[in-house]
């Protein structure tokens, strides 16, 4: 029997139009009402997920992509995932729910308020995506900072969030006898001033057992190192062979060592996106079909790219390499290298046109299988890279939960990696029972 393996998914396009631009939206699920989230997240539960994670943007993106990014809802809009929360809590019992947030955004008190209001609320099912953009900082009326300087800023936000979480220490008595509430004298009423945010403790809200479960996506050597430092889940965005997720688990232990930390502190879990088929047969279909795709496709991939990087490349020549200088420095160098890849030489349209083509999982060149060719994937993940599971990733929207998990579910649990019940505490309890 195989060990097991923790899984989740990532909500990838952030609360904003389910379905948008397929059949799947004739469902006829109004996107901005809760109802929509509630049956996709029960269906996640029932199928032993450990949480959820939804990705947000605060911002539409730069002006001179703002109609490339709405005109398909590729982009936007969005509304707040942290406001969705409650709503998915209300519908379930066990699963995690992680909102992202920019923690060069929300002001460190406030945030720790919250955190910890939905903590208590969610009986410690609540959990942070923590995002270090950039780009949203003019709408906050803040300046842009390099990407180093985002991530010295978000590790003064945790930190600080941190020290407030703690900043009833013992204060708390609780005894209903004498209505002792509190000892004021054991609050720290500190005061922070540091290069980046200015707050006073203690914090108004009562204390936590435990620190909501905080999950990271960076994978620089700065992102990385956050993970090891802060994180205890780390959204690994990577090629998925044996030998590339040992590598970069290798790295993000390795900066949890450096911060006293050890690697059981810690759940990596890397985040694949398949497509799931009925038979082998249909699987061939499909990758064969990918090998040639019509220009209608090439031009679906480069308004998804420049809605991706914020750069209009519409108006490129597709059949010559992409300019130097194209991409300004708004763009992370992960996302120029998922387009040119190692030859950025190459005309656009070749570009394109591999990462059009689609591979099938039980040759390793891609995500294209049966449920059954998935399960040997994940296990042999497991076995020969030591993984601790995977993020599945899609719209939050119940057609495309039940494609996704109705044949894979079961085939997990038949092979012993997927849990069949969940324990009695909260998110992080679920996240390190084993």
């Amino acid at each position: 029997m195989a060990d097991l393996q923790h899984f989740g998914y990532f909500f990838s396009r952030g609360f904003g139009p389910q379905a948008w631009g397929r059949s799947d939206w004739d469902w006829g699920h109004d996107w901005t009402k809760p109802d929509l989230y509630q049956q996709s997240v029960r269906a996640l539960e029932q199928a032993g997920m450990d949480l959820v994670i939804a990705e947000d943007a605060i911002s539409l993106g730069n002006p001179s992509t703002l109609d490339l990014r709405i005109r398909q809802a590729y982009g936007g809009p969005k509304h707040d995932p942290l406001l969705l929360a409650p709503y998915l809590f209300a519908a379930t019992s066990h699963i995690g729910i992680a909102p992202t947030v920019n923690a060069g955004i929300t002001p460190p008190y406030l945030a720790a308020r919250q955190f910890a209001t939905l903590a208590h609320l969610s009986s410690e099912r609540f959990g942070i995506n923590v995002v270090t953009d950039v780009g949203s900082a003019r709408h906050a009326g803040l300046p842009p900072l390099p990407h180093d300087q985002a991530y010295d800023r978000a590790e003064e936000w945790i930190t600080l969030l941190r020290r407030l979480w703690h900043s009833w220490g013992d204060a708390y008595i609780g005894n209903s006898q004498d209505w002792s509430f509190a000892d004021g004298d054991a609050l720290d009423a500190f005061h922070h001033e540091g290069a980046y945010f200015t707050a006073d403790g203690p914090l108004n809200a009562l204390p936590l057992e435990t620190d909501p479960v905080v999950v990271s996506p960076g994978g620089s050597g700065r992102g990385l190192g956050f993970a090891g430092t802060h994180s205890d889940v780390q959204l690994a965005l990577a090629p998925l062979s044996a030998a590339a997720v040992r590598d970069y688990r290798a790295r993000v232990v390795a900066a949890a060592l450096d911060a006293g930390r050890t690697a059981d502190d810690l759940r990596i879990l890397f985040v694949l996106k398949p497509e799931i088929t009925v038979s082998t047969d249909e699987a061939d279909r499909i990758v064969s079909a990918s090998r040639h795709p019509s220009d209608d496709d090439l031009r679906t991939a480069v308004i998804a790219w420049s809605s991706d990087s914020e750069t209009d490349l519409l108006a490129l020549d597709l059949d010559a390499p992409v300019p130097a200088g194209t991409f300004g420095d708004h763009v992370s160098a992960g996302t120029i290298r998922g387009l040119l890849g190692d030859t950025p030489d190459a005309p656009l349209r070749e570009l394109l046109t591999r990462k059009a083509r689609k591979g099938r999982v039980s040759s390793r060149s891609g995500f294209v299988g049966t449920a059954g060719e998935f399960a040997d994937f994940i296990e042999e993940l497991g076995a020969d890279a030591d993984n601790d599971g995977i993020i599945f990733s899609g719209d939050l929207h119940p057609a495309q939960v039940y494609r996704m998990f109705g044949d894979l579910v079961p085939v997990l649990r038949q092979r012993g990696l997927l849990r069949r019940e969940y324990g009695s505490g909260g998110l992080r309890a679920n996240l390190f029972d084993f």
